[in-house]
């Protein structure tokens, strides 16, 4: 099958961390660690590391203050409960939480949001058919 790989052969998996570069470290790890409630592991000079379930956040100042466009997806129970507790906390969405795929025993549901720095973040839902 096309995309998946065979016992011995060599493949990668799990993810340890996701990087993200920021145009300042300071207000990026205070929207991090204050408005979205991620648990921040430590801070060296210019980058700041948080555990988001086990994979590693790093914020890290740019040298020239440009960003990347990355989109990192927070994996949430109950879109529509946490879309109004970021919204009441300041964060401003692009949307509502809205309807992206009905799959064969869920439905896909997403809402997207910029941090401090303009990166596109976004909150996904994998609800059970019921």
């Amino acid at each position: 099958m096309p995309g998946t790989a065979r016992a011995n052969e060599f493949a990668l998996s799990a993810i340890g961390q996701i990087a993200l570069t920021v145009r300042d470290v300071q207000r990026a790890i205070a929207f991090y660690r204050d408005t979205l409630g991620i648990r921040i592991l430590f801070e060296v000079p210019n980058m700041g590391f948080f555990d988001c379930g086990g994979v590693r956040l790093m914020l890290s100042g740019s040298e020239r203050g440009e960003t990347h466009s990355s989109i990192i997806y927070f994996k949430v129970a109950d879109i529509r409960k946490m879309h109004q507790e970021l919204a009441g906390r300041g964060v401003a969405f692009e949307q509502e939480p809205h309807l992206v795929a009905r799959m064969p025993d869920h439905e896909l549901w997403m809402a997207f949001f910029r941090d401090s720095e303009g990166n596109l973040l976004a909150l996904m839902s994998e609800t059970p058919h019921t």
